[in-house]
């Protein structure tokens, strides 16, 4: 068996058996073809098969002078899930990178917006730009629902419940959950899909596909970046926003308003409740707060 082969294998094995997105894939991908360009560099003559824990660790040291720990950490583990992968197909009887231990990351938490900076973001909206209600839509819709914005892109109208006040997500994994469509989303999103998008031309593979641009077509995870940087260009927030920022400030908001922690864990998707527990970020005015107002020896 050669890399390419292997590699090949892999992919279909991590799409159809386990789920993974696209975006995934080509990350696993990217990984792979490091290491084995790495490989073809230092003339190592190793297939799959044959590959020594020797050579993985002369690749995480070569590759540790250049690469953040974040990056490295994602390498390593890129490189056991193959390895793992070809163990279980009995290609081979061990993991090379069994041994390898992965650098010690912090959690790292993005910024949260307050409600006054959500509300500067939408006020920065023009609503007489011909897509001005589409993106008002796609900022509640990310606000208001917690969605990543890989599920946002591919969101389809026939996923969408007004009657019910629900959306229907096809999260990491191709795993569905019904999340509440929030009372000013669900507004907008009738705006824009009754009142704008039912009188555009639409390619026919988009017609289910809520969000579109100017040409018929799904937007793109870039555009929505794109559409984000120039909102945040128009105010005076000085923070590193994304969309991402939107879901982490989603379930922030939820749990300082007394959201217990498996209720956002469902409401995000999240496979493990130590995932969620990275959005319980609260600041120290709020946990004082919360003292004096519960503890017993505080109150009146």
């Amino acid at each position: 068996m050669n890399w390419q082969q292997a590699k090949a294998e892999y992919r279909v094995y991590l799409k159809i058996e386990r789920g993974l997105s696209e975006n995934t894939l080509v990350n696993y991908g990217l990984d792979l073809q490091a290491f084995q360009h790495f490989l073809n560099e230092k003339k190592i003559q190793e297939s799959p098969i044959n590959c020594s824990p020797e050579t993985i660790k002369l690749f995480i040291y070569e590759t540790a002078k250049v690469l953040s720990p974040h990056t490295q950490a994602r390498r390593i583990a890129s490189l056991r899930g193959f390895f793992d992968y070809l163990v279980f197909e009995k290609y081979r009887s061990t993991n090379p990178t069994d041994l390898i231990e992965a650098p010690k990351l912090g959690r790292k938490l993005p910024d949260v917006l307050s409600l006054q900076e959500i509300e500067l973001l939408v006020d920065a909206i023009d609503l007489g730009h011909p897509q001005g209600h589409r993106n008002r839509a796609i900022i509640e819709t990310l606000y208001g629902s917690g969605l990543r914005v890989s599920e946002l892109v591919t969101l389809n109208l026939s996923n969408l419940f007004f009657k019910e006040s629900l959306i229907r997500v096809t999260g990491k994994g191709n795993k569905q959950r019904l999340v509440p469509m929030g009372r000013i989303a669900k507004k907008y999103l009738k705006i824009y899909i009754e009142e704008l998008r039912s009188y555009q031309k639409i390619v026919t593979e988009h017609q289910d596909i809520v969000f579109l641009n100017r040409n018929g077509k799904g937007l793109t995870r870039q555009m929505i970046f794109t559409l984000i940087r120039s909102l945040v260009a128009k105010t005076s927030i000085q923070k590193k926003i994304g969309p991402h920022t939107f879901r982490h400030s989603f379930a922030t908001h939820l749990l300082e308003n007394g959201a217990d922690l498996r209720t956002i864990q469902l409401l995000m998707g999240h496979e493990s409740i130590t995932t969620t527990e990275v959005y319980t970020h609260l600041d120290t005015q709020y946990l004082r707060t919360v003292v004096e107002r519960f503890h017993p020896r505080n109150s009146s």
